[in-house]
């Protein structure tokens, strides 16, 4: 494979419609916002669809949801020990070999890196670095959040008599745009063994972002991505900052539009900095 060359930010143009796109636990499942209401959707959540597109791919992931388990490891500990090699530098105490080959085996642990740190006496103790970091995604307008009961029609276990009516709630945004921004380092990639060919599987991962993520929160085709940017720099550092290339995309309402209800209601606005051109993808 290629050696990852020269740094890459990207960006992600995001709509959700009449969906949840990031659930917040610990408060009441409802999308998650911050104090001034724009929606947020965590970098955890990002990478978990990531790792799942990926793994549609046939790529082989550390991490996997446990609805998604494609050999029977159903915890991280046990992935680990399933690879005798991994178990022998483990009990040698070779770090250096048992961090190669993490990265080798799983294209998420060279990606975003993974810490390695379990009970098990066959594994070892150490954290890696990866060379791929994502951004919380931030909406660009406050969000509005509705709020619907749900009812169920049948008792959940044995009961005289009618069942309950009431089961819970569901929430949804009813509609935002947001961005996703990221980057790929290479010194990072350089410890980790990420290649050129992995840089294109994100690049792809992230256009078909929301395929095979359906779910009762998010049904299909409520979550679209509309646009990926990507910048290759011409120099392992970069020529800019990320954070001045990522100001070069902005999405603002487009004059007149109070309640946007579409992307066609918002203008994206890329300026170019010198000898630095975004490649432009449609999302799927």
């Amino acid at each position: 494979m290629e050696a990852f060359g020269n740094k890459v930010d990207f960006a992600v143009i995001v709509t959700v419609n009449k969906a949840n796109p990031n659930g917040d636990p610990l408060n009441g499942n409802r999308p998650r916002e911050d104090f001034n209401g724009f929606g947020e959707i965590s970098d955890v959540c990002i990478k978990r669809k990531i790792r799942n597109r990926l793994q549609d791919m046939g790529e082989r992931i550390f991490v996997q949801s446990s609805d998604r388990l494609d050999d029977g490891a159903k915890c991280l500990s046990e992935r680990a020990t399933k690879n005798e090699d991994l178990v022998k530098f483990a009990k040698n105490k070779d770090e250096a070999s048992y961090r190669k080959l993490a990265c080798q085996t799983w294209i998420d642990v060279r990606s975003f890196g993974q810490v390695f740190a379990f009970k098990s006496k066959e594994t070892m103790t150490t954290g890696i670095r990866g060379p791929v970091t994502v951004q919380t995604g931030i909406s660009v307008d406050p969000i509005n959040i509705t709020t619907t009961q749900i009812t169920k029609s049948v008792n959940s276990e044995p009961k005289e008599g009618k069942s309950s009516d009431t089961m819970g709630s569901k929430n949804r945004v009813d509609f935002g745009v947001y961005i996703i921004r990221g980057s790929i380092n290479h010194q990072l990639a350089e410890l980790t063994g990420f290649s050129e060919e992995d840089a294109e599987k994100i690049k792809h991962a992230l256009i078909s972002l929301f395929d095979n993520d359906a779910s009762s929160a998010r049904p299909d085709g409520s979550m679209e991505v509309v646009k990926v940017y990507w910048w290759k720099h011409n120099c392992y550092n970069g020529q800019y900052s990320t954070a001045k290339v990522q100001r070069t995309l902005q999405v603002h309402k487009k004059e007149g539009v109070e309640t946007p209800q579409s992307i066609n209601d918002y203008e994206i606005v890329l300026t170019n900095l010198e000898g630095l051109s975004p490649e432009v993808y449609e999302g799927r």
